[in-house]
């Protein structure tokens, strides 16, 4: 059943498809939504007058962005295009949803807090980014409040990692292969995620009855966190992506994973030493329960090798 009313497929535009999240959202887009996805080259979310006019013409009910300039050290020396990409595109797409009516959905990460505190991040905790990367996306979630929308999410996630892209579990991967040690920074702590249950969690959040009626069930908009549940180091979830790997490949370099802290490992972005997030928020609304971190990566595992 479709949440628009009237609406048997209601059109869905999805930006940055080219990318590993965009490419989950393809690949588990509900049947409901008439998809038209747009990678960079088709769209350029900082070009308003290209956004405006195939925002006018698709007049899509559902906006979801993964467009980003994600690479987090390269942040550092490109400022200006960071905040043009990460904190002025997404302002664009919310102005150009509040013509037509339609939802939002932008994609947001751990990194816009500064990693201080002990206990799991909500929603309304200060925030304080340490890096480009984080204050440029902290900005594209103030551009998208500030600019009159009602109607959006802002999912908040963090170490992403599936199919179709850079990231730290194909990293570990090939470097089990070819290294017989590898050294990994252990006072990092944070919550992996699998593009496939955040992209999941997207939809629930879509698709909730608050959603369909939110004159009867009050305000369902806002800001979300969402990463699998359950928390580790780099260091542990090098062991088990190490460990799950022994299950699918009999030969492999690697001898010994060594933890290290992170002065150890110096790189040009600053990153949270704590960035677990609460995501009772979400599941208040949509009742659904989130997947623990090694359950879901034993499901990559599966998948990628099946």
């Amino acid at each position: 059943m479709s949440p628009y009313r009237g609406e048997p497929r209601p059109k869905l535009l999805l930006t940055g498809a080219g990318g590993m999240l965009g490419g989950m959202f393809r690949q588990r887009m509900p049947a409901l939504y008439d998809l038209h996805a747009c990678d960079h080259a088709a769209l350029d979310i900082t070009d308003a007058a290209q956004v405006e006019a195939l925002v006018e013409r698709l007049q899509p009910r559902v906006i979801i962005n993964c467009a980003a300039y994600a690479r987090v050290d390269d942040c550092e020396k490109s400022r200006e295009l960071a905040l043009r990409v990460n904190g002025e595109g997404p302002g664009v797409l919310a102005r150009a949803a509040r013509k037509v009516g339609a939802v939002l959905v932008h994609i947001s990460t751990d990194y816009v807090f500064d990693g201080c505190k002990d206990t799991p991040y909500v929603e309304d905790d200060a925030t304080a980014p340490l890096s480009v990367y984080g204050l440029s996306k902290l900005r594209g979630e103030q551009a998208i409040a500030a600019g009159g929308l009602e109607r959006f999410f802002i999912v908040r996630t963090s170490w992403l990692y599936g199919p179709g892209g850079g990231n730290f579990v194909e990293t570990i991967i090939r470097l089990a292969k070819e290294r017989e040690e590898l050294r990994i920074v252990a006072d990092q702590i944070g919550c992996p995620t699998y593009t496939r249950d955040l992209v999941l969690a997207v939809f629930r959040l879509l698709d909730t009855p608050r959603h369909r009626d939110i004159g009867q069930n009050g305000n369902p908009y806002g800001i979300y966190h969402f990463a699998d549940a359950g928390q580790c180091s780099w260091f542990e979830f090098a062991e088990d992506i190490v460990g799950m790997l022994r299950h699918h490949e009999s030969s492999l370099a690697v001898k010994r994973i060594l933890p290290i802290r992170t002065e150890d490992y110096p790189l040009p972005a600053t990153r949270p030493r704590w960035s677990v997030m609460s995501t009772e928020k979400y599941q208040r609304l949509t009742g659904a329960v989130v997947p623990h971190w090694r359950q879901s990566l034993q499901d990559y595992f599966e998948a990628r090798f099946a």
